[in-house]
């Protein structure tokens, strides 16, 4: 393939409030993501990081811009991307499996084939024996494994992650980026993922791009030069902390209290 796997080319987006007119979120922002790349996004508190996810995924229109997925234009929600979300988004009522099961049943898979994979990837993330437990039986780090397996099962092209990890403790947090990497050299999925932890882009992501303040463009692009499979020791490697004070010297102009 020639090419990013997905390009996103000069969006812009506006939301409109009540009391004070239009507020624009997304402004002429442009990104290029490689096939079986990691890319992380990290920008100030509502930049519009989520925002451009949703727009990525099909929730939500663009005002103006394009999105290409392997060059072919993207006009709404379809096959080819998955995602994940900081608040789980698990539907209450369905077991663990039945949550994984849901995008393959949104696909007319028969029955007996969305087990089988909604089992293979309830395996993959851990959670043998837990099948059948509906998620407020759940930790949070339980229920995020469902929300990875369910955006998995149905074999994205490119897994779109907002903050997935943002609502955990910080154990839980780094024991799933370490299982998150592993699943991910495993299966070799293109990720784009939007992160407020520097030292998290750092650790995960083949790049980090830094995003301005709301409305959100693309600010700098920084390659990230450790060698994989990434280590926990690694995130003490001067290099690696000098790389995070250089990300946070970046970030902190847009900070706002």
């Amino acid at each position: 393939m020639t090419g990013p796997k997905l390009e996103v080319s000069h969006l812009s987006k506006g939301f409109l409030r009540a009391s004070s007119g239009a507020m624009p979120v997304l402004d002429d922002l442009s990104l290029a993501v490689a096939d079986l790349e990691f890319v992380a996004i990290v920008g100030p508190s509502g930049c519009g990081k989520s925002t451009l996810l949703r727009i990525v995924d099909g929730l939500i229109p663009p005002d103006s811009g394009t999105i290409r997925l392997n060059g072919a234009l993207v006009n709404g929600p379809g096959h080819g991307r998955g995602m994940v979300f900081q608040s789980f988004d698990l539907f209450p009522w369905r077991t663990a499996i039945g949550n994984v099961e849901f995008g393959l049943e949104m696909k007319n898979l028969p029955r007996a084939e969305r087990r089988a994979r909604a089992r293979r990837w309830i395996e993959l993330v851990g959670l043998q024996g837990f099948e059948n437990s509906y998620p407020h039986q759940l930790s949070g780090g339980m229920q995020q494994r469902v929300g990875i397996a369910r955006a998995l099962a149905i074999e994205p092209e490119v897994l779109l992650m907002d903050e997935p990890f943002g609502a955990l403790d910080v154990q839980t947090r780094d024991l799933l980026q370490d299982e998150l990497l592993a699943i991910w050299q495993r299966e070799r999925k293109t990720v784009l993922f939007v992160t407020h932890s520097i030292e998290e882009a750092i650790y995960l992501a083949d790049r980090v791009l830094i995003s301005t303040p709301r409305p959100a463009r693309i600010e700098r692009v920084l390659d990230i030069p450790f060698d994989r499979p990434r280590r926990e020791d690694m995130k003490s490697d001067p290099a690696f902390v000098e790389l995070r004070r250089e990300i946070w010297q970046s970030l902190k102009r847009g900070v706002r209290i």
